[in-house]
């Protein structure tokens, strides 16, 4: 009896990977575009120039001991100040940093950190003296009621990967982060790990990180991240 041999199919290679589309190019940076000018709390401190208090409603808001708006935007201010200091001392490992990066509908990143160890969007939040527990999708400050900061958190480093995306011909890996300042106390659930969370000393825990990014493509995302032009969509 004949013994008909098993024929298995051949396996067929795996298709290539469609090019990347050419990237959109930027006009030359000029001075008003460029975003590595821009001090730590620009926007904030834009919006209290613009809209902020005199000093006859200042001195009212005080005497009667009412919370503003304006409260909240120095207060915000002044913790982008204390995180923008930190995230300096890491230029020297090879890292740069961008503040106050512009999206549509007058939102902002508050700093965007790129080096070797990837691109890190970073979110500033200014508690002082405040106990905060951060869950997966919500943040609790004094037991209050929760704020969405890790959702805002991951949506920002979205829209951040959209335009960096856009603009390079590589992949760029980015990390959404929340730093809280000034607060007493900080719990991080265990199951939280797509949002990296820090008191602001901490950030340097960022510096070590490597092998994310080649200088030469550190300095392509940040070329990019620079130019005001690049977030006109994001």
């Amino acid at each position: 009896m004949e013994v008909l041999a098993n024929h298995l199919p051949l396996a067929v290679p795996a298709s290539p990977p469609p090019p990347r589309p050419p990237a959109p190019l930027l006009p030359p940076l000029t001075v008003q575009d460029d975003l590595a000018l821009n001090r730590p709390g620009a926007a904030l401190r834009a919006k209290l120039a613009a809209a902020g208090p005199g000093p006859v409603e200042r001195a009212i808001t005080w005497l009667l001991r009412r919370d503003s708006e304006w409260d909240s935007w120095r207060k915000g201010l002044a913790g982008e100040r204390r995180v923008g200091s930190e995230l300096q001392r890491l230029s020297n490992r090879g890292w740069r940093v961008l503040h106050s990066v512009p999206l549509p509908r007058e939102v902002d990143i508050d700093h965007l950190l790129i080096g070797p160890g990837g691109v890190f969007s970073i979110n500033t939040k200014h508690h002082q003296n405040a106990k905060v527990w951060v869950g997966d999708d919500s943040v609790k400050v004094n037991h209050g009621k929760p704020h969405p900061y890790a959702r805002k958190s991951r949506a920002e480093a979205q829209r951040v990967q959209k335009v960096l995306g856009r603009h390079c011909d590589f992949e760029v890996p980015i990390e959404p982060v929340i730093v809280f300042v000034g607060v007493s106390e900080l719990k991080r659930v265990a199951t939280l790990l797509d949002v990296r969370v820090y008191r602001e000393r901490e950030v340097a825990a960022l510096g070590p990180l490597k092998g994310a990014l080649s200088l030469e493509q550190v300095e392509r995302v940040y070329q990019v991240a620079r130019h005001r032009r690049a977030w006109a969509l994001a």
